[in-house]
């Protein structure tokens, strides 16, 4: 209930001062990517300048994201080595614990079972 209070809080006036760029800055600016010759670009587009500033915060969140998923993969990585470990180290007690009872019921009661589980003792 608080996060979706916050994320009101949060995105109504974010979304009232985009409609305000949004709406104020309409006039059209001329992006060029040809920095060797200024006058005469060989590629040059018109986009109103709201556009132009909201592609760039669209970009920067994007490129943000994949970098910090990209660094992350150290840790994603060893997560799954571990679950993989884990998984494996069930499975071994498992068969560990059903190879003990298969003994355990098929020794002789002359005291050949393990003892049981209980408080260890410190030298």
């Amino acid at each position: 209930m608080l996060s979706r209070l916050l994320t009101w809080l949060l995105a109504v006036p974010f979304g009232a001062v985009v409609v305000a760029l949004s709406v104020t800055n309409r006039k059209p600016v001329t992006v060029a990517l040809d920095p060797f010759r200024p006058e005469d670009p060989a590629f040059a587009v018109d986009v109103p300048l709201f556009a132009l500033v909201l592609g760039a915060m669209v970009f920067g969140i994007l490129l943000g994201g994949f970098t910090v998923w990209w660094h992350q993969r150290i840790h994603r990585r060893a997560a799954r080595v571990g679950r993989r470990e884990a998984a494996r180290l069930a499975d071994e007690r498992d068969r560990l614990a059903s190879d003990l009872a298969a003994r355990n019921e098929t020794a002789p009661a002359a005291g050949l079972a393990l003892p049981a589980a209980g408080p260890r003792r410190v030298a």
